[in-house]
């Protein structure tokens, strides 16, 4: 599901415009974003908690030419779902 189709469907559920829905969706992504920048993590109730994880390097080999490559640490966003969604999936 793409988000144009969630902002269509929000739209039809609630009457409202898809433009007002999509600068409301658009929105709580910015927010859920910068939080994520500021705090490092956001929890959700009942849906999940996004965290940003820092990966350690390594050494790994390109699979095309066999050459080692040094892979620098980084930073990953990461997602474990809350659970009324791990449980309504199963």
């Amino acid at each position: 599901m793409t988000k144009k189709e969630i902002v269509k469907m929000l739209a039809e559920k609630y009457g409202l415009t898809q433009l007002e829905v999509k600068e409301i969706v658009q929105g709580m992504l910015d927010t859920i974003i910068e939080t994520l920048v500021k705090t490092g993590k956001i929890e959700l109730r009942n849906f999940g908690v996004f965290k940003v994880k820092e990966r350690n390097g390594r050494v790994a080999r390109n699979p095309r030419t066999g050459d080692i490559v040094n892979v620098p640490p980084r930073k990953v966003v990461t997602f474990k779902p809350g659970r009324l969604m791990e449980q309504l999936i199963r």
